[in-house]
């Protein structure tokens, strides 16, 4: 009886053991599991950081392959995002961050908390320039830009024509979401443009007894004449003089305009010739007096401000200064401006331009 007591505890007790590493053994595989899931879910899996560009027509198939070279692991980041039922893929750039896991990255792409990009441009002489140089920064093509800036029902709204709408795009950064449509950026500009016009603008303007429009076109001619800051105000001031004496601008740059019309904008012009003054175009300011129907380029804001605040002088000539290169040589007399010409028409020679 003894014997049989001894064997029933030494079983039992065998029998705790064993339940005991049972248990143990299923605890550490549950332990193992959960631990293998958390990774899956919140362990790192962004490898490096940077910025990924969603199209509008992507789908998921192609995320994967604009994300994996981010991440350590695709199928953790596939797991996740079923899991989630991630499947509205919401355009944009969005900026990835190194040691983000796959659950930070679904919920950062399903909540189209994007990043907005800077969009900068300088002073484009035409809307299709424009729109290549803002095409390679959000978006939208160069065409889709370009129909959006020349749709007929917007210029006739908004009272601009083909030729005047490059007025409205002061150049300058703003900041857009990448995945903006052609007409929010244009509509945008718009509103910028709206903004730059300021009381104290307007009042200037109006002081110099010309309109917004007629200040842009007349900054676009200054801007073109000369890219030294410091003198553009002289220059504006030097137009104006003629304008208020009916005196012809005879800006040279009217003239590369009413060439590059007819011969394409990648045509170059180093020297203008007196056979160009003859050229028949509105825009020839040799011919016509006043200033040409628009603006020939888009101004930039040092140019606008150089013409609302225009040096008094009494200058109405210039040209090339020979002795200072990048600068004009001023003139109140015509005598003192043939000297001036003179001197530059033989440095042109000299140094063989011709055209």
């Amino acid at each position: 009886m003894e014997v049989l007591l001894t064997k029933f505890y030494f079983n039992l007790s065998m029998n705790r053991r064993s339940i005991l590493q049972i248990t143990g053994i299923l605890f550490f595989a549950m332990a193992m599991t959960s631990f293998h899931f958390y990774q899956k879910i919140y362990g790192e899996n962004v490898i490096k950081s940077g910025a990924i560009f969603i199209k509008s027509t992507d789908d998921f198939e192609k995320l994967l392959k604009i994300i994996s070279p981010f991440l350590e692991d695709v199928d953790d980041f596939i797991w996740v995002s079923k899991k989630k039922k991630y499947t509205n893929i919401k355009a944009g750039r969005y900026v990835l961050k190194q040691e983000m896991s796959a659950n930070d990255v679904v919920n950062l792409l399903r909540s189209g908390n994007q990043t907005p990009v800077l969009v900068s441009f300088n002073n484009q002489d035409t809307l299709e320039k424009l729109a290549g140089r803002i095409a390679v920064q959000i978006e939208p093509d160069s065409l889709t830009l370009l129909t959006s800036f020349k749709d007929p029902e917007f210029l006739l709204q908004q009272k601009f024509t083909e030729k005047t709408i490059l007025e409205i795009f002061i150049p300058n950064s703003y900041e857009f979401y990448w995945n903006s449509s052609a007409a929010s950026f244009r509509n945008k500009m718009l509103k910028n443009y709206a903004d730059f016009w300021t009381e104290s603008r307007l009042k200037k303007a109006k002081d110099l007894g010309l309109t917004k429009s007629e200040i842009s076109t007349l900054a676009s001619i200054v801007g073109k004449e000369t890219t030294q800051k410091s003198e553009q105000p002289t220059v504006a001031g030097l137009y104006l003089n003629r304008l208020r004496r009916g005196i012809p601008l005879q800006a040279d740059p009217t003239i590369i305009y009413t060439i590059k019309e007819k011969k394409g904008q990648e045509f170059e012009v180093k020297r203008v010739l007196t056979k160009d003054l003859a050229i028949q175009s509105p825009y020839n300011t040799y011919l016509h007096r006043g200033l040409p129907p628009s603006l020939i380029a888009m101004p930039d804001i040092s140019s606008i401000d150089a013409v609302l605040n225009a040096k008094t002088h009494n200058y109405i000539y210039m040209c090339v200064d020979v002795e200072n290169l990048g600068f004009h040589a001023f003139a109140s007399s015509l005598s003192q401006h043939n000297n001036n010409a003179a001197k530059y028409h033989r440095w042109l020679n000299k140094q063989g331009i011709n055209r």
